[in-house]
């Protein structure tokens, strides 16, 4: 079973407060007109209202039952033209397609379990962009306080649904767990600085355009959360 199939039914009422990187990721698709990949596409948060703007995805994601409910939402959305789905891995994308675009929202790299595997998952990206294209993805880093107020606590994400954040600092790992009645998955996610993050985009050919604090295009200045907006070396 894929790591998301048992909680696919409540993955959007948990992340529905989760809207602040929408139109970021919709403006990045509009810039270049598609097609996009979209790594880790999930239940079509991202992918859908890229679709409502008139860019085609390809949604790339290892959980088969995600990839239904963003069948659903694509859709119900009248956008399912725009919206290619396929089952497969953020290192090994089924994309033979060459891109200007690929995407990589809501910090999913971040459950590649350490160094190597987020390089290799670098590298398939690189992979599939034409020459110049653009890669683009956000991940954090939590901070001391951060880790203090939440760590082996069960909060109340959203209505009926509880989260429990286990820190391990010197691993640089976090447990997250999700459960909502009898619906119960528990995540590994791996984090890193943000000058490893650059030293692995190096390695993996990309030049980094930008480094955002934020999907406001704020400059990052050291806070947790870290946006990407990178090109593929030229060759």
């Amino acid at each position: 079973m894929a790591l998301y199939d048992p909680i696919a039914r409540i993955y959007d009422p948990w992340s529905r407060s989760v809207t602040e990187d929408v139109g970021f990721y919709v403006d990045q698709a509009l810039s270049v007109g598609g097609p996009v990949v979209e790594l880790a596409v999930g239940t079509g948060r991202i992918a859908v209202p890229i679709a409502e703007a008139g860019v085609a995805v390809i949604g790339i994601d290892a959980s088969p039952r995600m990839l239904a409910f963003a069948g659903e939402a694509a859709r119900a959305a009248g956008v399912e033209a725009l919206v290619d789905l396929r089952l497969g891995d953020l290192a090994d994308p089924p994309v033979p397609e060459r891109v200007p675009l690929v995407i990589c929202p809501f910090r999913s790299l971040l459950h590649m379990e350490d160094e190597p595997a987020k390089l290799r998952a670098l590298q398939a990206a690189r992979a599939l962009l034409v020459s110049e294209g653009r890669f683009v993805f956000d991940v954090f880093a939590p901070s001391a306080e951060d880790i203090e107020e939440t760590h082996d606590l069960w909060v109340e994400r959203e209505p009926g649904i509880f989260e429990r954040a286990v820190w391990d600092e010197s691993a640089r790992t976090l447990s997250l767990s999700v459960r909502s009645g009898s619906v119960s998955a528990t995540f590994a996610l791996h984090w890193l600085s943000l000058p490893e993050w650059l030293r692995l985009l190096d390695l993996a050919g990309f030049e980094v355009e930008s480094t955002y604090g934020w999907f406001d295009l704020r400059p990052h200045d050291g806070e947790e959360d870290m946006i990407f907006v990178c090109r593929g070396q030229s060759k």
